[in-house]
């Protein structure tokens, strides 16, 4: 039974004008105060600013927005070293894109970049499950579990997604020790 019912209940069992509950319910479900309009209302502005109100810029920053866009992009690709520079402050830091995917982005750079690529030594490697011998799964999870944090349904559910990567950022000798062990447990792993 809801609340509101319970209060009609109550206001009906007991027919008094002066009953509390019933002037409450009476107003609550008034139109009169709906229609009050001695409501302060915010009116918000056109444009909202988080930040607040700003001055409006001097002419000589006017003047060197100006003259900033009227140079040809050459120069203006200058202007941010150039600033650093002056201002004593450090350059900012490449973000690395490692472990980021997006996407073949073709062209004849792209193939030129990835040829380059190969060309450099390869010091970080991931161990990647191919496939296994269905009468060695058991072993394989296992062998899984004694170099990963995985629990058994974990290290079950990774198996069978074969082919899988099973684990990162690996140094060449501890890569072909893992691919080493999971070979000799029933399956063929592949350093990527």
């Amino acid at each position: 039974m809801s609340l509101s019912t319970i209060a009609r209940r109550l206001c009906c069992s007991r027919p008094s004008p002066t009953n509390q509950l019933s002037v409450v319910l009476a107003r609550m479900y008034s139109t009169e105060a709906a229609t009050d309009t001695s409501a302060k209302r915010y009116k918000y502005p056109e444009v909202y600013d988080p930040y607040g109100p700003m001055p409006p810029p001097s002419e000589k920053v006017v003047g060197l927005a100006d003259r900033i866009a009227a140079l040809p992009p050459e120069e203006i690709k200058q202007i941010a070293p150039a600033l650093l520079l002056r201002l004593n402050q450090p350059a900012p830091q490449a973000i690395s894109g490692q472990g980021f995917s997006l996407g073949s982005q073709g062209g004849a750079g792209a193939g030129a970049a990835k040829s380059e690529e190969k060309k450099a030594e390869k010091t970080v490697f991931d161990v990647k499950l191919e496939k296994f011998e269905a009468a060695a799964k058991i072993k394989i999870i296992k062998e899984i579990r004694t170099f990963t944090d995985l629990g058994l349904k974990e290290a079950k559910e990774l198996v069978e997604k074969a082919p899988v990567i099973l684990k990162q950022s690996l140094t060449k000798e501890e890569a072909e020790a893992i691919i080493a062990k999971i070979k000799t447990a029933g399956g063929v792993a592949v350093m990527e």
